[in-house]
């Protein structure tokens, strides 16, 4: 049976830290190679997660009228509690890092039946359809970033 690391072919996968920023380390790690610039080392990238992170939060409260119904709960307290570091991000924070970043954001998971990756979401199709940020969600809310060739 072919497992992820050795089927996907035309991406290399990035190992994330599993810190409660693995879908803002990947998103910051992944516009950083959009952007020409050298891949961030561990410090650098968990710095720029947490500046996406308040950034997003910030986005969120922005756009309050077109996202609220998306949140469940007190949206006041969704934002409060995604300030937090350790808190895991999703849906809402990918499409608010696309804005924010004014990039575009694909994301995959791995579909075992067919051992190839399946884009499930894009977000920031406004800002570009080309070489998107590419993040590979693993069912156990997990990031990483698959790296493109040409990155």
């Amino acid at each position: 049976m072919r497992t992820p690391e050795n089927s996907i072919a035309q991406f290399q996968k990035i190992r994330i830290a599993g810190d409660g920023r693995c879908l803002f380390r990947s998103v910051v790690h992944g516009a950083c190679l959009r952007s020409g610039k050298p891949a961030p080392n561990e410090d650098l990238e968990k710095e720029l997660a947490d500046e996406l992170r308040e950034n997003v939060a910030n986005e969120l409260m922005k756009r309050r009228l077109d996202t609220e119904r998306f949140i469940e709960g007190d949206f006041g307290q969704y934002v409060r509690c995604m300030r937090q570091p350790h808190v895991w991000g999703g849906e809402p924070e990918l499409l608010m890092s696309s804005h924010v970043l004014r990039m575009p954001i694909s994301v995959y998971i791995w579909d075992m039946k067919s051992a190839n990756l399946k884009l499930i979401a894009e977000y920031g199709q406004e800002y570009s359809k080309e070489n998107p940020i590419r993040v590979l969600f693993h069912s156990y809310g997990h990031y990483d970033l698959l790296k493109a060739p040409c990155n």
